[in-house]
């Protein structure tokens, strides 16, 4: 969330979170460079650690001990991150493609995007047929068959495709987690194939005597020179003469690039990996960068393992920063021979380098060691006190002396050529020629109101929670509709009024389309026109529209209605407010955020159109002053005594863990001035969820009070609607004094 005074004039974006990555931001966030913004793109908010994924799936760690939260570690570093797998690279416009979104700019890239097995490509809509990569994919695929284990009656016929260190480990932890399951109903018999003739190649014969030593005794069976080409559900098919039985693929074979890579422009090699120096520079295009599997070091190859996209990390980082600086690159010569610990299954590993061979719990102990050490190198970070900016913390007074005064009043405008371009641009991507209303540059939009019908208006203001421009825009503009929908009006039109960051011409160009991109998508997805507004610069993004709607009056929805016995419905989760507080403190999951960011993307149009079906007497939309504010609002216009559970209410994931910990917004000690109108005779203020009464919310849902006997067919209807999280959550009382009664266990 950009709040720095520096102009923004480079863009660094890193493709993904794989382990050079994590290096890069740690290395960012201890010497930030004034100007330089960072962008993370990646498909996994939570990076796996690969050399733990065996120990995960023989049960030895959990899901949280092999994973790093790529979200605190992007704040400490100042990066803003975009949730999302890139679909292709425009090395000549210096851009990068995502699905269902404007394309994104960069002046320097970083690919480390890993890489998967092959695959036939006629196999991949098989069934029961799975690679190891990508791990989320992998591991819910293996839980499925686990359950089938526990479920079914039949023995399942698992056969892993390829005789590395990573087939032959996920072998032994397969069979071992097996073992310890309780009484399965089935058995899983494993056969381990390759196409060479012997396993672990690179590995010395000791450490091969040894595994198949240990691969006998587990009654695992392997094929040597049985190349793979294809499965059909139930045989497997390749070189070799008799098709083997099979019900189930995972494959962990040699590894392969992105399709898209093919068309990017890059020098790629015979396989199609990124030709790099040995600064980790592409050699064809000096502003990209690429580490990890999808990198292939010219001078100096190495096999594709996790040990050198590890390595790689920290040159990486340093010629990264030494690229920014206009500085010469140092260049990297990965080791020829590294330290090798191969987990059997349970604890204990076999050691390998060179020539020499070790087995025993001391290696699993050794590698225990070694892994969780990485992981909690990047995953124990020091507490932020306050938001970063995106060019990070740290900068000292001298370097801001040099700073350029930034002009107030209409001094502070985006440049006319900056915005004409952007709205030249948002007009052609969303057919805003012949529907909008910015094609007639007049000082104010006419809009006429239909005979008989009153016009309802909202306005909404925010700066920005989310350093991407493009989801700020949906959320900025899903909120300000929200008003109307909580009145029962349909959207007809909306004026906005956006600020972006100093910067560069350019790179405010960038910022603006992006912003404006998901506005007026959010607009056009409500049928909603854009005739309007205005831009301008600050030291941080923020954006506020203006809308309008035609209503009757006896149509809308009010805040004065409910009547004693009906029931309370909330159509969201509570808690945004504290989730965007811890995620300024570095202390929010990335998991637990995105899920958030995903339903201040859910629009309540659909919400406002049941709750009016089942003939609502009132309703509101839960934002700035909490649940308690806006109920409170509710039981004074209405004259009455609103009855709600605590352990009703729907929460976002951790916002309860989060307020425990002392976490919560700024707007919080304000909006808990309500209690004086709230009767807690429950002694409930000690429950998890109360503070989450006064929680502020972005983008919040509906609350509407039905009918108690239609209460039940307007939630199952909701929830069909894709409003999963409603919940009856209360109910109306027949005292007439206004206020809010707090309950643990409902009457």
């Amino acid at each position: 969330m950009q709040m720095d005074e520096h102009p923004i004039t480079t863009d660094l974006v890193l493709v993904g979170g794989g382990p050079s990555h994590v290096f890069v931001l740690k290395k960012l966030a201890m010497q930030p460079l004034p100007g330089v913004r960072i962008t993370l793109v990646t498909r996994d908010l939570h990076t796996p650690y690969s050399g733990m994924l065996p120990g995960y799936i023989a049960g030895h760690y959990s899901y949280d001990e092999t994973h790093i939260d790529l979200l605190p570690l992007a704040r400490l570093a100042g990066a803003r991150v975009i949730h999302a797998e890139i679909e292709a690279i425009d090395c000549g416009l210096r851009q990068i493609s995502v699905p269902d979104r404007p394309p994104l700019d960069y002046d320097l890239l970083s690919i480390n995007i890993g890489s998967r097995p092959q695959m036939p490509k006629q196999g991949r809509l098989a069934a029961a047929q799975f690679a190891v990569k990508p791990v989320d994919a992998f591991i819910e695929s293996w839980q499925q068959l686990e359950q089938g284990l526990l479920d079914g009656s039949e023995d399942l016929q698992l056969a892993i495709i390829g005789g590395g260190a990573g087939g032959v480990e996920l072998a032994l932890s397969l069979q071992h987690r097996v073992h310890q399951l309780e009484q399965p109903h089935a058995n899983l018999q494993i056969s381990l194939l390759t196409d060479g003739d012997r396993l672990l190649p690179g590995h010395n014969a000791g450490v091969r005597r040894h595994i198949e030593v240990i691969l006998r005794e587990r009654k695992i069976t392997v094929h040597y020179q049985h190349a793979v080409n294809g499965f059909d559900g139930s045989k497997l098919q390749g070189d070799f003469a008799t098709p083997l039985a099979a019900d189930a693929v995972i494959w962990v074979t040699s590894a392969s690039p992105a399709d898209w890579l093919r068309h990017s422009g890059l020098a790629l090699d015979a396989n199609g990996f990124i030709e790099v120096n040995d600064c980790l520079q592409s050699i064809s295009h000096a502003q990209v960068f690429a580490a990890g599997d999808i990198a292939a070091v010219v001078a100096h190859p190495r096999p594709k393992s996790g040990v050198f996209a590890v390595r790689q990390g920290i040159p990486l980082a340093r010629n990264l920063l030494l690229q920014l600086q206009g500085r010469r690159l140092k260049p990297f010569k990965p080791q020829t021979q590294h330290l090798s610990l191969i987990s059997t299954g349970g604890r204990h590993a076999i050691a390998s380098r060179g020539p020499w061979a070790l087995q025993g719990r001391w290696c699993w102990w050794l590698k225990d060691y070694i892994d969780r050490k990485f992981v909690r190198r990047f995953s124990e970070l020091p507490e932020m006190k306050s938001a970063p900016s995106v060019m990070g913390d740290g900068i000292d007074s001298a370097t801001k002396d040099i700073t350029p005064m930034q002009c107030g009043g209409c001094g502070s405008k985006v440049g006319s050529q900056v915005l004409e371009n952007v709205l030249e641009r948002i007009s052609s991507r969303y057919g805003l020629e012949a529907v909008g209303g910015l094609q007639q540059a007049d000082d104010a939009a006419l809009v006429e109101v239909p005979p008989g019908l009153q016009l309802i208006q909202s306005i909404d203001q925010f700066r920005s929670f989310v350093d991407d421009p493009y989801l700020f825009g949906r959320i900025a503009a899903n909120h300000a509709l929200g008003d109307l929908f909580a009145m029962g009006v349909e959207a007809h039109s909306a004026l906005v009024v956006a600020n972006v960051v100093y910067a560069s011409e350019d790179k405010q160009s960038q910022d603006l389309f992006q912003l404006m991109s998901g506005v007026v998508e959010t607009l056009q997805q409500h049928q909603t026109l854009l005739i309007g507004g205005h831009s301008g610069q600050a030291a941080q993004m923020s954006c506020g529209l203006s809308v309008n709607g035609f209503a009757r009056r006896e149509n809308l929805l009010l805040k004065q209605g409910m009547r004693p016995g009906d029931q309370l419905i909330l159509t969201k989760p509570l808690g945004s407010g504290i989730l965007f507080a811890a995620d300024m403190r570095g202390k929010a999951r990335g998991a637990w955020l995105d899920a958030g960011l995903q339903q201040m993307l859910v629009s309540s149009r659909d919400a406002a159109r049941c709750f009016r079906q089942f003939e609502a007497s009132a309703c509101t939309d839960i934002t700035g002053f909490g649940l308690a504010g806006h109920l409170f609002e509710m039981a004074r216009a209405s004259d009455c005594m609103v009855e709600i559970d605590l352990q009703c209410l729907p929460l976002f994931s951790g916002v309860a863990e989060l307020a425990q910990l002392g976490i919560t917004s700024s707007l919080q000690p304000q909006n808990i001035r309500i209690r004086h109108s709230i009767d807690d005779r429950a002694g409930a203020a000690g429950h998890p969820a109360y503070p989450l009464l006064f929680d502020p919310q972005t983008a919040g849902g509906l609350l509407a009070s039905i009918a108690a006997e239609k209460a039940a067919d307007c939630l199952q209807q909701l929830h069909e609607q894709g409003y999963a999280e409603a919940q009856i959550i209360g109910r109306v009382c027949e005292q007439s004094e206004p206020a809010i009664r707090i309950c643990l266990n409902p009457s």
